[in-house]
């Protein structure tokens, strides 16, 4: 899906979408992550950002310890600067987060193609359910995101789906 692949349309989206385009750009931090196919996912990217949420940029390394000191180096001076390791979905992933201009920041990297990635397929099917359900749906996603429940979690309770809201959404048919 070609539609999150570059960030002009965070240019002409919402207030948020607006703002986060500004932090991306001021801090130039998709160029500075350019060697490792920077995708920013989630909230943001489909307007359902609420206060408080963070810019998800998914990355793809192929060396764990370059990426490591790449991200260390660009990004060790914004306020909150924490890097850490861990296994997700049996993957080792190196996560990176920090403040820039009040909104937080993750860098989520994996040994894995960033299209290939969990975070982009979640984001590719809420585009699309989002994209079928229209506005009324969408606000009630964003109800839910603000009394608390993270995106997942809010898409499963209004589609009705059950278990792992994580792997419940990938097997979700349209």
């Amino acid at each position: 899906m070609d539609t999150f692949t570059t960030l002009h349309y965070l240019a002409k989206g919402s207030t948020m979408q607006r703002e986060a385009f500004t932090v991306l750009t001021r801090h130039n931090i998709m160029p500075l992550l350019g060697g490792y196919t920077p995708m920013l996912a989630g909230t943001f990217p489909l307007d359902i950002a609420v206060k408080g949420s963070d810019l998800d940029i998914l990355c793809y390394w192929q060396d764990a310890e370059v990426f490591k000191q790449d991200v260390t180096r660009h990004f060790s001076g914004f306020n909150g600067f924490t890097l850490r390791e861990a296994i997700i979905n049996n993957q080792k992933s190196i996560i990176a987060n920090f403040f820039a201009d009040g909104l937080e920041v993750e860098i989520f990297g994996q040994n894995i193609p960033v299209k290939e990635q969990l975070g982009y397929s979640h984001m590719v099917i809420e585009y699309k359910i989002l994209q079928q359900k229209g506005d009324d749906f969408k606000n009630k996603i964003i109800a839910l995101k603000q009394s608390g429940l993270k995106t997942e979690p809010a898409f499963a309770q209004l589609l009705g789906l059950n278990g792992n809201p994580y792997l419940a959404l990938l097997e979700y048919v349209l």
